[in-house]
């Protein structure tokens, strides 16, 4: 696993969109936040400064985002669409599985970081539901460990959509 650790998958897109917000934090918000605690501070008394203890709060929010981003950029990978293979359950795919007990079908979408979005079944990639999924095939069945026990789910379709890049 230690190599897929450190490094994380990303697609082209959301890498930019990551890298986006990096350059807002740094060439936008850290300026401005920066700002306001010099013109807190050149009020004066800083023990009595609201202004001044929040904004350095702020300002110690947005160095973490900033870390974050850059921590997450530094593991990016890119996934090259061509390089993947379409039988099997990987990065990008959209799987449709069906749940053993329950005789549903569920559609998901295994996304690299920036791109998760838990409504629309769009799940990480290194989530442990996605990383029980890769590799399989159609007609696979894995056991997905859930908070409430284990539950059964089989393979039916996979589906790649590279149009993004």
């Amino acid at each position: 696993m230690s190599s897929m650790a450190d490094r994380m998958p990303m697609s082209r897109k959301g890498y930019e969109k990551l890298r986006a917000e990096l350059h807002h934090l740094e060439e936008v918000e850290m300026p401005a936040i920066t700002e306001k605690v010099a013109n807190a501070r050149a009020e004066g008394d800083l023990k009595e400064n609201a202004e001044y203890h929040g904004s350095r709060e702020t300002q110690g929010m947005i160095q973490a985002k900033i870390n974050l981003l850059k921590s997450k950029l530094g593991k990016a990978f890119i996934v090259d669409p061509s390089s993947v293979d379409t039988s099997k359950v990987g990065f990008f795919a959209t799987v449709t599985v069906r749940d053993v007990d329950m005789d549903e079908e569920e559609v998901y979408s295994l996304v690299g970081a920036g791109e998760e979005d838990f409504m629309n079944n769009k799940i990480l990639v290194d989530s442990p539901m996605a990383q029980q999924l890769i590799g399989k095939k159609v007609g696979d069945v894995v056991e997905i460990a859930a908070p409430k026990g284990t539950y059964e789910l089989e393979v039916l379709k996979i589906e790649y959509n590279f149009d993004e890049e």
